[in-house]
């Protein structure tokens, strides 16, 4: 079961095709968790910005933070953004029995897509060891829980 909770890096590139279909509906304005090299969009917090003491609330988020122990303050962050203003559309691990998903997931959302297959993030020869979910947090009060499959993927 290691392989399932282990990585050499907590950094997953998101994939061009599952931004992109997320993009054509939400139109980002803002890479909250990125590097130079893996942005999606021309605005974002790289991690010497430290993106967690940023405000987003005038933004359109595309967050796919970093997938070790801190996620928690991520999906904490995009919640509490989300409650000033922001639409925060973030790609994470669909590990429902944490903490995190039933504090700040499950009560707050606006819409949770669980991904149909799992994803090869970028830089990866092979497709994630876990579940993927694309949680939205956005000023909507009805909640809508689905599924969504990647157009263009492997």
């Amino acid at each position: 079961m290691d392989v399932h909770f282990s990585s050499k890096t907590n950094e997953w590139f998101t994939p061009d095709h599952v931004f992109n279909q997320l993009n054509d509906r939400f139109n980002f304005t803002l890479d909250s968790a990125a590097t130079a090299k893996n942005t999606k969009c021309e605005k974002f917090y790289a991690e010497h910005d430290d993106g967690l003491s940023k405000c987003w609330s005038n933004e359109t988020v595309w967050l796919n933070p970093p997938y070790g122990r801190q996620i928690k303050n991520w999906v904490k962050k995009a919640k509490n953004e989300a409650q000033k203003g922001a639409t925060v559309v973030m790609l994470i691990p669909a590990r429902t029995e944490t903490s995190y998903w039933h504090e700040y997931i499950f009560p707050h959302a606006s819409e949770i897509l669980f991904v149909d297959g799992r994803i090869k993030f970028g830089g990866s020869p092979h497709n994630a060891p876990f579940p993927s979910a694309v949680v939205i947090f956005s000023a909507s009060k009805h909640q809508k829980i689905s599924t969504i499959a990647f157009k263009g993927g492997e």
